[in-house]
């Protein structure tokens, strides 16, 4: 499983605009094959995280490949984030618990 780590904050203005394309890349990414959980957290201090699951390296990389989500990226980068880091990692271990 590939998980990708993606931290960022917005700019103060940018809201209303970016709601509607986090919306359309929630949309293509579940629909991608491969493609297994995301969840976002948001901390007090305006920092956002989002975790993103695909089954294997291959489906992570046609999610980065994908035409929509390479223009939202670049405007990503241009219109919406004051700043990003961005981390993929590949599960070593894994463990679960639900009672």
């Amino acid at each position: 499983m590939i998980v990708t780590v993606f931290r960022n904050r917005l700019r103060p203005d940018v809201q209303g605009q970016y709601q509607p394309t986090l919306n359309r890349m929630l949309e293509l990414a579940t629909a991608m094959p491969g493609f297994v959980a995301t969840k976002t957290f948001v901390a007090e201090d305006g920092e956002r995280a989002t975790l993103v699951e695909f089954a294997d390296e291959a489906s992570h990389q046609a999610w980065g490949r994908h035409p929509e989500h390479v223009q939202a990226q670049a405007q990503g980068r241009a219109a919406f984030y004051s700043e990003y880091k961005l981390q993929v990692c590949e599960v070593l271990r894994e463990s679960a618990f639900k009672a």
